[in-house]
């Protein structure tokens, strides 16, 4: 196991500013089956990573495995998260430390309004931003706050799961497929919001189908194949090599 002086080392030697989350030679399985295989890479404070790859890549797994969620289960690797060990951490540590997942269902609490999931994740700290604050970003739910979220549109049920996340105090949002069903006019209104969210400092992956989309927003990209890393650079040199795009993302 590394410690946190290797960790400054090893950090240190990177091409670039020293990684905020690193993620080094992860192996995790469901069951027997080995699904995300000896996969690395680092994402800097405030950069946005897009994690793509085709159906069944282990893309999902790879953020499950980041924020400890216990299947897939982490059977090798380090995850380190601003010199924390994450790969030592149970699930409600690693949210402690400021992990915050958005999966793709995005779990809105049926029978709670909008507030009232707000409220929810702000019980136990570390309390992140003001309801004032994020109505101010997202002024829809600040017009909805009294409304069951469960009964808000699709790109509204969106907002309020990343709304949620921030309300939150947190160094690194997961969003897994964030564009999932909203049409082309909501998905451009959320990527203006993660650019914001971006610009507070907030560090994001997002794992998205819709790769375009995920490429224009993004800083740099890490393409997976068959639970494999293939690509790990910028964004644009993604959406600039079309060879590239037909062999790993059919696009």
């Amino acid at each position: 196991m590394l410690d946190e002086h290797t960790f400054d080392k090893r950090a240190n030697n990177a091409a670039t500013a020293p990684a905020f989350l690193s993620v080094w030679n992860i192996e995790a399985y469901y069951g027997e089956s080995y699904i995300v295989q000896d996969v690395s890479f680092n994402v800097h404070e405030g950069e946005i990573l897009a994690l793509l790859g085709r159906n069944g890549a282990g893309k999902t797994s790879t953020l499950r495995t980041i924020a400890r969620m216990g299947n897939p289960e982490l059977r090798h690797g380090e995850i380190w998260l601003d010199h924390k060990p994450l790969h030592k951490m149970k699930n409600y540590e690693a949210a402690q430390a400021g992990i915050a997942l958005v999966p793709e269902d995005r779990r809105i609490i049926q029978g709670l309004t909008v507030e009232e999931n707000l409220k929810l994740a702000q019980i136990a700290p570390p309390v992140g931003w003001s309801l004032e604050r994020i109505y101010e970003l997202f002024p829809r739910l600040g017009e909805r706050r009294t409304q069951d979220g469960s009964t808000l549109s699709g790109g509204e049920q969106q907002m309020l799961a990343i709304a949620r996340a921030l309300a939150r105090d947190i160094k690194v949002l997961l969003l897994d497929e964030p564009y999932e069903g909203l049409a082309p006019v909501i998905v451009q209104e959320i990527a203006k919001t993660l650019k914001i969210i971006r610009d507070q400092g907030i560090t994001t992956i997002i794992v998205e189908q819709n790769a375009v989309a995920a490429l224009k927003l993004a800083d740099r990209a890490v393409i997976l194949d068959t639970g494999l890393v293939v690509y790990d650079d910028s964004a644009q040199k993604v959406l600039d090599d079309e060879a590239l795009r037909a062999k790993y993302l059919a696009i």
